[in-house]
């Protein structure tokens, strides 16, 4: 084979050696994030992200799931509490 011929590989690796931050895809910028100095990381991850804006189905869904755990909840507690007299 010739040496001009290019392998999948070596072209990964070239664009991992050298990030430039507007070709870094998402999971490459997780493997990064990994490799930061604990004062870096504490900064990038102490960002505040906004809130997710949600459908009026997904908010109801949601506090259902709530209060079906909460429910859920006071049933083993009850039932633990049962067992034991």
């Amino acid at each position: 084979m010739s040496g001009s011929v290019r392998s999948p590989q070596t072209a990964g690796a070239r664009r991992l050696a050298d990030p430039s931050p507007a070709s870094v895809e998402p999971a490459a910028e997780e493997e990064l994030i990994m490799h930061l100095e604990r004062d870096q990381f504490v900064a990038e991850t102490s960002r505040p992200v906004p809130r997710a804006q949600l459908t009026r189905g997904a908010r109801i869904a949601l506090w259902g799931l709530r209060v079906f755990a909460v429910v859920v909840s006071l049933m083993v507690i009850y039932t633990f509490i049962d067992t034991l007299h």
